[in-house]
């Protein structure tokens, strides 16, 4: 028996009366880790931000543990257990560290827990967020999220325009993210190869719609289904 957390039913969604996603259907269970790849334009992004309700939905159902959740408002959503980490990263840049942190803090989440992901955090705490480094906001923006207690953590291009080194703690921080079962990461990446080494599961989406959905070991041994979907963006 499945455990799906997450699913969208032949969902068409896009900005105003445009449609990028086009009748996609996918189901997600507890505890995965899934890459989702393709070109840019593909409607990654638009992906993540459907589930979380930023988009226009035109049709379809998006269930989030066996409920509808269609219809509910982003902050509702975030109540359930999604969290986002928007490419834009979206830090309050006139607050502290921590006071990005406290601002949004949930439940039992700690700052603790924050700290210990990202131990340069804590020894920015008491920086405003204009004085950090590209990779320090995007360590903020993620320790943020994890602040509301998500289930469900949905990566929007973590490692865009950041040095190696950082990527390199990023995906270490994400591999300690999913390794204690607790949390569902849905990583969309344009760096396939980072994507791919850190999930289990490959979803690849091209104009709107995944053509496919399978293991990432399997996909990896189809080199021409990467370079027609991917091309250049694969290494």
């Amino acid at each position: 028996m499945t455990d799906v957390v997450l699913s969208l039913q032949n969902v068409t969604a896009g900005y105003g009366q445009t449609h990028i996603l086009r009748s996609l259907s996918l189901r997600i269970e507890r505890s995965e880790r899934v890459a989702v790849i393709g070109r840019n334009g593909a409607g990654k992004t638009t992906m993540l931000s459907t589930v979380m309700g930023l988009t226009r939905l035109h049709g379809g159902k998006i269930g989030l543990g066996g409920d509808d959740i269609s219809h509910l408002a982003p902050h509702q959503r975030s109540m359930r257990g999604l969290g986002l980490v928007p490419q834009t990263r979206d830090i309050f840049p006139s607050l502290t560290v921590e006071e990005n942190l406290t601002a949004v803090i949930r439940g039992n989440a700690s700052l603790d827990e924050a700290y210990a992901l990202f131990p340069r955090l804590k020894e920015r705490r008491r920086n405003g967020g204009t004085q950090l480094s590209g990779g320090e906001q995007q360590m903020l923006a993620i320790a943020r999220t994890l602040m509301t207690e998500p289930s469900i953590v949905m990566l929007d291009e973590p490692l865009e325009g950041l040095a190696p080194v950082i990527c390199e703690q990023l995906m270490s921080a994400f591999e300690q993210l999913a390794a204690d079962g607790r949390r569902t990461v849905i990583l969309v990446e344009q760096r396939a190869s980072a994507a791919l080494a850190f999930a289990t599961r490959a979803i690849v989406i091209t104009n709107g719609s995944i053509v496919y959905d399978g293991s990432t070991d399997a996909l990896k041994q189809q080199p021409e289904l990467l370079e027609r979907h991917i091309g250049v963006a694969q290494t």
